[in-house]
């Protein structure tokens, strides 16, 4: 997946050999931003490949605006005539997306993540570390949380959005030890009697050599039955990816939710075209056989709810796109909260013994 990204020249970091110098530029005033003679182009979002006319549109208009603010031309009305253009090539482009685009969408670098949603819907979020038995894993992170004021337990899988965060986190692929501190949780929720609330967002359990070692299949297992044995309401949101196992294991609830250009599958597309067809750049043709939309999901009756994107995607607005999925699950929190213990794990359990 290629992003095409124009950035602010303002905004780089130092080249490396500079970074030792910043004590002796203490005293150097920063740059002026705003000021006679000073545009500067802000930040342009990141495009996927499949949006490149109307990256290069968007270019167009950025162009016309610093001609416009620099000069005595009134261009106002071609700026407005080209934007027009640009959002109605944006919502047909998206109106359309085929399985492989969505999956690239799902990826974006720039759409929320967990501590995005976090700091956007959640309040007194007491982040709970360790799985008592081996060590933490940064993968997935849960813990006490607020929803409108209900308490509840959440937890979900963060990728990060920089190098050293995504290294950090492992890129959001959890180990056993992850898997096994969201069973604690999950079962410390289930004690206290707190609905448990999950964010969805990895391209699967980390296949690595040590994560076998500690006996993955046995914790993704261990995921999905503590979700099964729950007695306390629990919804699930898919944000970006819900990739095999690794996603299940957190996401066997009683209400799955989806973002609209979200995907779920149990393998990613790459890996389904290396398998059938030895070769990952049949990719697009594995999403379309493997109806890995949340549209497809929802018609064969995976998921319970679609929840919409703002136009063009959730990293084009995502304050509404949190506050959109916030609104979604306290709606299904309360259309749960009625039901009685026994009541909520004969529905999860019948619901995934009819999948198949």
């Amino acid at each position: 997946m290629t992003i095409l990204r124009r950035r602010n020249p303002l905004s780089q970091p130092l080249p490396a050999g500079e970074r030792g110098f910043t004590a002796k530029r203490a005293d150097i005033p920063p740059l002026p931003t705003t000021g006679p003679g000073l545009n500067p182009r802000p930040l342009m979002p990141s495009f996927l490949d499949f949006e490149k006319p109307i990256s290069e549109l968007e270019s167009r208009i950025e162009d016309l605006r610093e001609t416009a603010q620099s000069g005595d031309l009134n261009i106002d009305s071609e700026i407005g005539r080209l934007e027009a253009k640009s959002d109605r090539m944006l919502r047909d482009t998206y109106a359309k997306l085929t399985p492989w685009q969505k999956t690239q969408v799902a990826r974006h670098p720039d759409r929320p993540h967990f501590k995005d949603y976090v700091e956007a819907l959640f309040d007194d979020f007491v982040p709970l570390a360790g799985d008592r038995k081996f060590g933490e894993d940064a993968a997935v992170v849960g813990g006490f949380a607020r929803l409108g004021g209900r308490r509840l337990m959440l937890i979900g899988q963060e990728k990060g959005d920089d190098t050293a965060s995504r290294l950090k986190h492992n890129f959001g692929m959890a180990k056993p030890e992850g898997y096994r501190k969201a069973v604690r949780l999950m079962a410390l929720a289930d004690r206290f009697g707190l609905p448990v609330v999950t964010l969805v967002d990895t391209a699967g359990a980390f296949p690595g050599v040590q994560a076998e070692e500690r006996g993955q299949a046995e914790a993704v297992a261990r995921g999905t039955e503590q979700c099964l044995a729950l007695k306390v309401p629990m919804v699930a949101a898919i944000v970006g990816e819900g990739g095999s196992g690794g996603a299940i294991a957190i996401a066997a609830a009683n209400r799955v939710l989806m973002l609209e250009h979200s995907v779920y599958a149990v393998i990613s597309p790459e890996g389904c075209a290396s398998i059938l067809w030895r070769t990952a750049e049949k990719a697009a043709d594995a999403a379309e056989a493997m109806r890995v939309t949340a549209q497809d999901l929802k018609q064969l009756g995976i998921i319970e709810r679609i929840v919409p994107e703002p136009v063009g995607g959730a990293h084009r607005d995502p304050a509404l796109a949190m506050r959109t999925l916030g609104e979604a699950l306290e709606e299904e929190l309360d259309s749960l909260s009625a039901q009685s213990g026994d009541a909520l794990r004969a529905q999860r359990r019948s619901k995934y013994l009819a999948i198949g």
